[in-house]
């Protein structure tokens, strides 16, 4: 097992971004899901908890084969998916990755937001007190992406907002601009087989940076297309995202998902 901490800044609001995550992750998905990879959509739902409230309940699954290394290639089947499950008690959220084919690996984040520059180091001190952890800041603007995602528009350092006024940001950033909020992540990987255990733990770990720099990056640089959305305006624009991913997806995949489930019963 692999525990860290991530920290994303943003120079936004908690209140804020609570549009703005929904609307990345929609967008997001449905720019990535292409020539029958990507982000299918299988459950979108209200859903209670006794402790945590009304929130919201997604299962997706995540079809990357071509996006993993070659070591993993040879070792997973040709068309698998990872299936994504999230709880969003915004602003608590729990997601859970797991992989039919691989049933000793696991990925679960728990995220809490807060109106501060990623200060609160007790924030998880009631999921993970006593857990040993690195904690890693993450600078959306300044922090390098791998050059193959790399797109000006969506730099931090080039964008300046015509809604909000905000952008350009400086090396520094974190230390002076308002409004700041931080999205703090503790995210825990498991891949419990002898021989690849740390190789596999630390390789996520590097692809959950990646993908949470990108997404932060894109959730600011989109600002002025959710800004003025109502949280009806951005539900509507998640099912219509939704909808349109799942056509991309599961054209090519609708025949091979029964064959994928009997693989992995017949393995395990």
């Amino acid at each position: 097992m692999l525990l860290k901490e991530y920290r994303i800044c943003m120079p936004l609001t908690v209140e804020e971004y609570k549009i703005g995550q929904l609307y990345m992750i929609s967008k997001h998905s449905h720019e990535q899901s292409d020539r029958g990879e990507g982000v299918e959509v299988v459950q979108n739902e209200p859903f209670e908890d006794p402790h945590h409230g009304n929130g919201q309940f997604t299962e997706k699954r995540v079809y990357l084969n071509s996006k993993l290394p070659s070591w993993a290639r040879a070792v997973v089947p040709k068309i698998f998916y990872v299936t994504e499950k999230a709880w969003n008690y915004y602003p608590y959220t729990i997601t859970e990755y797991t992989c039919s084919f691989l049933p000793k690996f696991s990925i679960h984040i728990e995220t809490k937001y807060e109106d501060n520059k990623g200060s609160n180091d007790r924030i998880f001190d009631n999921e993970a007190k006593d857990l040993e952890r690195e904690v890693c800041f993450i600078d959306i603007a300044c922090d390098e992406i791998p050059e193959r995602y790399y797109k000006e528009s969506e730099d931090p350092k080039h964008f300046k907002s015509e809604k909000t006024g905000r952008g350009h940001l400086r090396e520094g950033w974190r230390d002076s601009h308002q409004p700041i909020m931080c999205s703090y992540k503790l995210v825990t990987v498991k891949f419990e087989v002898w021989g690849l255990q740390t190789r596999v733990e630390q390789f996520v770990h590097k692809v959950v940076r990646d993908i949470l720099l990108i997404g932060h990056r894109q959730a600011f640089a989109w600002v002025d297309e959710w800004y003025d959305m109502t949280m009806d305006d951005v539900r509507e624009y998640e099912k219509n995202m939704h909808e349109q991913t799942n056509i991309k997806v599961c054209n090519q995949h609708s025949s091979t998902v029964d064959a994928i489930e009997s693989h992995a019963q017949t393995s395990t």
